[in-house]
């Protein structure tokens, strides 16, 4: 089989016919981490390296797996030598997910065919610089020849998301929305997180004596992003919050903590679980959906959290974690007035999950395979386990969950592939009539998430 041709990652028949029908839909993607000042301003990208590796992490730890130096990757290393040396062991990148996004990209975006590797890094360097240098190939061109319809980047809530409203008057439409991210006000055990109390008070000129003006000042950011288009809240949380917690005992935890008091373990969690209950009752007011992204254990690499800093690559996932009781009071609180979509991190938590998904009816959905699990046997394992205890056609649909913008056309084929090929095994092995494996699909590629998302 031809290396990304026509039958990549499908292996029937009939997994063929029902991507032809789905390829070219338009994307929704309602989970990024979009830089929305870069797609403003509109500028070429400078070089090959900064569109495709500068801001990934996903690349950076497979290049240091290979031994690369950090010089190379984070470090002040000229980008041309960056790239150079990402050429000379990428050929060692077989099997992995990256080795198939970044060919993806040159493919789809740029035409560049050659493969990347250690006497090929100088000639796709120059090819690629000079199909970059276009006008067409620049944010907010790139972004319609993909196919992004509509895109949710993630914001904190004291952003004025003035890049937005200059993005989306480019675009004629509300194409690029905020999603409401409070994750800094809510993390009370983060260092900066006295220094980010100031700057949610200077942002809404009032002063934070309780948790009753922390959480009126979380509402006026709330309305604000409301008015510039916002549908959806995220939280990354390592483990899920009850968001049952009584407001006495938070407020006394938020004054301890204002008069830089240090705090226990059980005061954190108090506090931020009545942060996230009281989001949760935002979102449900505005028929929001509330993203949880849980799972993630941060930055357990020292040297790289103390010499670079948080979201560089040191990020792992942890089976002992015990979703289930904490999940279950969150969603017994808010059965059926909150649309929730359950992002899983950890494949032993899927099944979980899923079935929770499945007990909590309608309004609460599986996200996409997340993050390490964002991959064509993630995706797949994943698909195949909804389609047997929950429902395919009440699929969060997938996101790109990405810094970089071409991730929007590689990962979303990626998936639309290994979508493809799951339903048509299902018609190949009779489960199914094709025509209704076709609309479920189109369902989960595109009509569904639009409708849950209400965009």
């Amino acid at each position: 089989m031809k290396f990304l041709g026509k039958k990549y990652l499908i292996t029937n028949d009939a997994g063929c016919v029902i991507y032809k029908a789905i390829k070219d839909l338009p994307i929704i993607d309602p989970h990024n981490h979009a830089d929305v000042k870069e797609i403003a301003e509109n500028n070429n990208y400078s070089n090959v390296w900064q569109l495709f590796a500068a801001t990934d992490h996903y690349v950076w730890e497979v290049l240091r797996k290979r031994g690369v130096p950090e010089e190379y990757l984070t470090g002040d290393r000229e980008p041309k030598e960056k790239w150079l040396k990402l050429a000379s062991v990428f050929p060692e990148l077989v099997g992995n997910p990256v080795y198939e996004w970044v060919h993806l990209d040159l493919r789809r975006y740029l035409g560049i065919e050659t493969l990347i590797g250690p006497d090929t890094g100088v000639e796709i360097w120059k090819n690629a610089n000079k199909v970059l240098s276009k006008k067409e190939k620049r944010p907010q061109q790139l972004l319609r020849e993909i196919g992004v319809e509509t895109m949710c980047s993630t914001d904190d809530p004291v952003d004025l998301l003035k890049e937005h409203d200059c993005a989306n008057e480019a675009f004629g439409r509300k194409m690029i929305r905020p999603t409401w991210r409070p994750d800094k006000a809510m993390k009370i055990a983060n260092s900066g997180w006295r220094e980010y109390m100031d700057e949610v008070s200077r942002r809404f000129n009032m002063k934070l004596d309780s948790i009753h003006e922390l959480v009126a000042a979380l509402k006026l950011s709330h309305d604000y992003f409301a008015e510039h288009g916002c549908v959806a809240s995220d939280h990354g949380v390592e483990m899920p919050l009850r968001g049952t917690e009584d407001p006495g005992d938070a407020d006394v935890i938020f004054c301890k903590a204002m008069d830089r008091k240090s705090l226990s373990d059980e005061e954190v969690e108090i506090f931020m679980s009545y942060i996230f209950g009281q989001a949760a009752e935002m979102n449900a007011e505005k028929d929001w959906v509330f993203q949880i992204h849980m799972g993630a254990v941060r930055d357990v690499r020292d040297y790289l959290s103390e010499k670079l800093g948080p979201d560089t690559g040191g990020d792992v996932c942890n089976h002992f974690q015990d979703h289930f009781g904490p999940l279950k009071d969150f969603l017994n609180r808010f059965d059926d007035r909150l649309k929730v979509i359950l992002y899983n991190l950890d494949p032993s938590h899927q099944a979980m999950l899923a079935t929770m998904s499945r007990a909590f009816g309608y309004k609460v959905r599986l996200g996409s395979a997340w993050w390490l699990l964002d991959n064509p046997i993630g995706m797949r394992r994943q698909l195949e386990y909804i389609g047997s205890v929950d429902v395919l056609a009440s699929f969060a649909g997938m996101v790109s969950d990405s810094r970089k913008l071409l991730s929007y056309g590689s990962r979303f084929e990626m998936f639309r592939r290994v979508l493809a090929d799951v339903l048509g095994e299902m018609a190949e092995r009779g489960q199914a009539p094709l025509e209704l494996l076709i609309e479920l699909a189109s369902k989960m590629s595109y009509s569904g998430p639009k409708e849950f998302f209400n965009l």
